[in-house]
């Protein structure tokens, strides 16, 4: 997103993956454009005076790199910025104060998706608009009654930032907040910049594919899966963007600022970066691994421990017989992940009977995998007890209405996952045409 700018070349998309997807031209040519900028020379930013040594991280953010050299994008125009408490420096100084005080830039609106601005509210809490107390800015909701920025919303913005560390994960509703605010800025003719920060969970993308199917007939909710992905995606924010913009035609003014020296196969340790919560129940790189397979459980009447000092790291329910469970998956041979029973009380519940979660190789699980089984025997050993409470986000979740019709079945997960595999073969190649950063 600097000066200089390097448009992507379009790779062949396999026709598996143009089923699900509806697909457009990709970035180049003519019409509106998808640009990234070239890296400018050396990679520290500079400090300024009377503060502490920079912290020596292997990457920088997309902030970072704006500020360093490509300021020019927000210079002198109105700013609106979507974030979250995650959207800070190697240096933890957080993206509003950054461009609240960056010469020449004004601040002037700030949007909040789910769990606010600050990150204080619980999944799926009401947000409401309000002023930053920092700023005094207003911040505008974009969780609740309202998902997508409104006209009014954007009256008197020049550009539209988006800057928000996402998991990795269909389900986790921030890259579709982004989504839905690029449509946005489009249909107001207003540029669109997206600040990136590293995938903490890499670029490799396991689970099913969401078909087209689910987001044309609506079934779900549009924040948890607002265009076709895998479960586990395998982009970033930025990356996502440009897959969205160009395959399905948004038409957005899209600049995508990189993050600096993170490559695909970096997990989030190896970056330098601080970790900070995305939301209250995703605390670590682990959580963020165990939400991409674990979330299938929340359409259920099954605990993915919530209320535990370690949500997404649990499995299990007051009637499970977690012995029996693990008993059951033996024969799936599950690669990467340790299975232990335990006995917690979640605050403001019962005792609950779990399958306690540890990744032992985060390289070769399938966390989609793991979840699919378990979830898979918990429902044949207790078909008086186990239930789906959402069947449309089940089905949501699971991609398709077939997977869907599978698992209600009974069908052996691996003749699931064998089919999910096909989809994700099409799906990599998808992947490549958009990738930014090295494998």
């Amino acid at each position: 997103m600097h000066r200089q700018r390097l448009r992507f070349l379009a790779a062949p998309v396999a026709a598996a993956l143009l089923a699900a997807c509806q697909t457009g031209s990709p970035p180049g040519g003519g019409g509106t454009a998808d640009t990234l900028p070239t890296p400018a020379a050396g990679s520290a930013t500079a400090q300024q005076p009377g503060q502490p040594p920079a912290r020596q991280a292997a990457v920088l953010t997309g902030l970072e790199v704006l500020v360093r050299d490509s300021l020019a994008l927000v210079r002198g125009k109105r700013v609106g910025l979507i974030t979250n408490q995650t959207a800070v420096t190697s240096r933890g100084e957080h993206a509003v104060d950054v461009l609240a005080r960056a010469p020449g830039v004004r601040l002037v609106a700030l949007f909040g998706p789910e769990h606010g601005v600050r990150g204080n509210y619980e999944g799926g809490a009401r947000v409401e608009n309000q002023r930053d107390r920092a700023t005094g800015v207003t911040v505008y909701s974009l969780y609740g009654a309202t998902q997508k920025p409104t006209a009014a919303m954007l009256q008197g913005l020049d550009v539209l930032v988006f800057d928000i560390q996402d998991i990795g994960a269909r389900p986790y509703t921030f890259v579709w907040t982004m989504a839905m605010a690029m449509e946005a800025a489009a249909a107001r003719h207003l540029p669109f910049i997206v600040l990136d920060r590293p995938n903490p969970i890499t670029s490799l993308a396991q689970g099913p594919m969401m078909a087209r199917e689910i987001r044309d007939e609506r079934i779900g909710q549009p924040i948890t899966g607002y265009y076709p992905v895998p479960l586990r995606h395998g982009m970033t924010s930025g990356e996502v963007a440009r897959y969205v913009n160009a395959e399905f035609r948004v038409g957005a003014d899209l600049h995508v600022v990189p993050a600096e020296g993170w490559t695909g196969g970096m997990w989030f340790e190896r970056t330098g970066l601080r970790w900070i919560n995305p939301s209250p129940n995703i605390r670590s790189v682990d959580a963020s691994l165990k939400y991409s397979g674990l979330v299938l459980a929340e359409a259920t009447n099954v605990s993915v421990g919530r209320g535990t000092n370690a949500p997404f790291s649990y499995l299990g329910a007051p009637w499970m017989r977690a012995g029996a469970v693990l008993a059951a998956v033996q024969k799936y041979d599950l690669q990467g992940i340790r299975l232990d029973s335990v006995v917690i009380t979640p605050t403001g519940s019962q005792p609950h009977h779990f399958v306690r979660l540890t990744v032992t190789d985060r390289d070769r699980v399938d966390m989609p995998f793991v979840a699919l089984a378990l979830l898979s025997e918990i429902k044949r050993l207790h078909p008086a007890q186990f239930k789906v409470e959402d069947p449309p986000g089940m089905t949501q979740m699971l991609g398709s209405k077939w997977a869907m019709a599978a698992f209600t079945r009974g069908d052996d997960p691996r003749q699931i996952q064998q089919r999910w595999s096909g989809e994700l073969a099409a799906w990599r190649q998808m992947q490549d045409r958009y990738r930014i950063y090295p494998k």
